[in-house]
């Protein structure tokens, strides 16, 4: 057990202004094109648009602060608050981190008002684009963090390892909740707007993230480890801390990286035959750059009244790497980019914002790993709407069953599923 290190010198900042230039490469993988991919003009419209929008009415933050850390064999205690997270653990004490930084990024809560707003204008297309691109923001700020964390550490001669959060593999989201509490009881200087953690620990505003970053000694093991620093699995080009290139790691059709801890011989509640065939027509899978895999299913239904209109949705989900058992860290669903029918099923004309906030919470198996998709109970809904929540898990279920058939198959699908290395 290590005890806490008392630091020299205590670090905290609030950045009010920091960069959110996302690189237009970021934005598009989020987006969910291929990386060669050029898109169609509404689609750059649309981009150029949401970044517009942001450039002029968005406030994105970042508050950094250092607490005691003591890494223990039973919980990581950062100022005495105790978490017990394993892998938390486990990354800490492998990186051999002294101190801790608690950090919070937003995009601020504008960017998820209009997005709203645009919702409630029936501008799916805009919403999508805005949406979006204020996610791509998070994950800027969170790679420009690393460089400002480095910049801060580096008088007492540490360096930054990659940081963790609530929800990743092996951290009960949950503990959202405790680790904002720690953050703000310490706090010397108010955030620039109001945030809070539900119950659920999920963030509001959602377009945030809370996480832990260790520091640990510039040794020529942390140096040269790829594991203990993040610069490699990092895009965010103008960091002048950069410790090592950008290295993203190539992905072979010939193998999803080992080991695969998806159940074999699985039984699902749908036709492998039509799984197969979904994977390789209505389903992209990216792998990122930190390891976690984007995923995208499309579902094509009808609505259940006004004869039958056609409607898409996409269910967009985030996945740990397969040594953490392919858990699902994010989970998302609504209308696809341009769909129109939505707005025709019953539900909709009865109440939308019921809809709405049904498809924002309805998130199964989040936190929980793919494989429990073959044994999660839930009832037979095939109409093609999503009026009723039992339909909507339905198309939950088809979604993860598909993705969970391609990840255990991906060698065996034409074409090729994996499209590359965001």
């Amino acid at each position: 057990m290590s005890p806490p290190e008392a630091p020299p010198s205590r670090i905290e900042l609030l950045d009010l202004r920091p960069d959110a230039a996302v690189p237009d490469a970021e934005y598009r993988r989020l987006l969910g094109f291929p990386p060669r991919h050029v898109p169609g003009a509404r689609a750059q419209e649309l981009a150029a648009w949401a970044r517009q929008w942001y450039a002029e009415h968005g406030r994105p933050w970042i508050y950094l602060r250092e607490a005691a850390l003591e890494v223990a064999d039973d919980a990581v205690r950062l100022d005495g608050t105790a978490f017990a997270s394993r892998p938390l653990r486990d990354h800490l004490r492998e990186a051999e981190a002294r101190r801790a930084l608690l950090a919070v990024v937003s995009a601020g809560h504008g960017c998820e008002a209009h997005a709203r707003r645009l919702w409630g204008e029936e501008k799916p297309d805009e919403y999508f684009f805005l949406e979006v691109f204020g996610s791509a923001v998070v994950e800027h700020l969170v790679a420009a963090a690393n460089g400002r964390i480095c910049d801060l550490a580096e008088r007492d001669g540490l360096i930054a390892v990659p940081h963790y959060s609530p929800g990743y593999a092996g951290w009960d989201v949950a503990e959202q909740n405790r680790l904002f509490d720690l953050i703000t009881r310490g706090a010397t200087q108010p955030f620039p707007e109001p945030m809070e953690v539900l119950a659920s620990g999920m963030l509001r505003p959602k377009k945030s993230l809370l996480a832990v970053v260790g520091l640990t000694s510039r040794t020529p093991r942390a140096l040269e480890s790829a594991r203990l620093v993040p610069c490699a699995r990092c895009s965010f080009a103008p960091c002048r801390y950069r410790r090592a290139p950008y290295r993203p790691a190539p992905v072979r059709i010939d193998g999803v990286p080992a080991p695969r801890p998806l159940a074999p011989g699985a039984a699902y509640t749908v036709n492998p035959r039509a799984l197969g065939k979904w994977a390789g027509e209505r389903l992209q899978v990216d792998r990122r750059d930190d390891g976690t895999f984007a995923v995208c299913f499309r579902f094509d239904g009808t609505t259940c009244s006004n004869l039958g209109q056609p409607l898409a949705f996409d269910y967009r989900v985030v996945l740990s790497g397969p040594e953490h058992g392919y858990t699902i860290l994010e989970a998302d669903c609504g209308p696809a980019p341009g769909d129109r029918g939505h707005a025709q099923m019953c539900a909709w004309l009865n109440d939308a914002a019921a809809l709405r906030h049904a498809w924002e919470t309805e998130k199964p198996l989040l936190g929980r790993p793919l494989d429990e998709v073959l044994s999660w109970s839930r009832l037979p809904a095939p109409a093609g709407c999503h009026c009723t929540r039992e339909s909507r898990l339905h198309k939950w279920g088809l979604a993860l069953e598909t993705i969970h058939y391609a990840l255990a198959h991906v060698q065996d699908l034409s074409p090729p599923l994996l499209t590359g290395t965001s």
